[in-house]
């Protein structure tokens, strides 16, 4: 009987205590935003932080942490990340830059993920965060393929098109046994600067009902806020403002919610290994 040749199992990162995907089931609701303040909120815990941007298509992380510098290989072909706002920061766009999209087949990708993994000199690191492509696709396979992930974040806008295709997110990561650490709400609602009063730009609390009916934990909503946007433009992510600054606060919170439970998965994972 012919057998299929197995894949190799995932490989831990030496020094890396915790890996987080960080997923959306479709584009445009904010996933990177989130990404980059919740690395930047993670760095001014105390936590030591990377960040790598695997979103391939259109990666924006170089523009939203405000780094594109060509990283350096060492002699011993290990990549040196670039550091910025205190993060390692490794992206697809730091090797092709401009504006030109990327074609990429699948097992380029592979090849590309596990680099960004294995040959890019993390060094010791409480969190290194996977900015994930959007959808349900190649790059997750990889992710998972190659080293064991403590879990994933699933980012939705409250609109039912969003919350439906955070589903299917959520359901991939199932699939390939992924721990879903909890849903993100993000463009909850926004407040009107002159009157003050709440307006919901997308149907209310649809994250909050879909982590319910998931049984996955909700890590909270982020306002829609023209600041945050400027921040990701600027290069500036408003979480360098601090837990106590009003566009920061929620970031920082949904991060030591994501440290808190990504410490508690691991506790688990550990306490299965002692068993065998």
């Amino acid at each position: 009987m012919g057998h299929m040749p197995t894949a190799p199992a995932p490989q831990p990162l030496p020094g890396v205590a915790h890996i987080i995907a960080i997923g959306s089931g479709k584009g445009g609701v904010g996933k990177t935003t989130l990404s980059v303040n919740i690395a930047v909120a993670l760095q001014k815990l105390g936590f030591r932080v990377g960040l790598i941007d695997a979103d391939v298509y259109g990666p924006n992380v170089p523009l939203m942490m405000g780094t594109s510098a060509q990283p350096k290989v060492k002699e011993n072909n290990q990549i040196e990340p670039n550091t910025a706002h205190g993060v390692k920061v490794i992206s697809i766009g730091f090797i092709s830059p401009g504006d030109k999209p990327l074609v990429m087949r699948g097992p380029m990708l592979h090849q590309i993920i596990r680099q960004f993994l294995q040959q890019v000199d993390w060094g010791e690191l409480d969190f290194l965060l996977v900015d994930l492509p959007p959808g349900t696709g190649d790059v997750v396979i990889s992710l998972v393929q190659t080293v064991p992930l403590t879990g994933a974040v699933v980012v939705s806008t409250p609109s039912d098109v969003a919350l439906q295709d955070a589903r299917k997110a959520l359901e991939m990561f199932h699939q390939v046994n992924v721990e879903v650490l909890g849903v993100v709400e993000n463009m909850s609602h926004f407040t009107c600067p002159h009157c003050h009063e709440v307006i919901n730009i997308f149907a209310r609390g649809g994250a909050d009902r879909m982590s319910q009916q998931f049984k996955v934990p909700f890590l909270g909503s982020i306002e829609l806020v023209p600041e945050i946007r400027e921040g990701g433009d600027t290069g500036m992510p408003v979480a360098l403002g601090g837990p106590e600054s009003a566009q920061g606060k929620p970031f920082f919170a949904v991060a030591e919610k994501i440290a808190e439970s990504a410490k508690a998965q691991s506790a688990k994972a550990e306490n299965i290994f002692e068993i065998s």
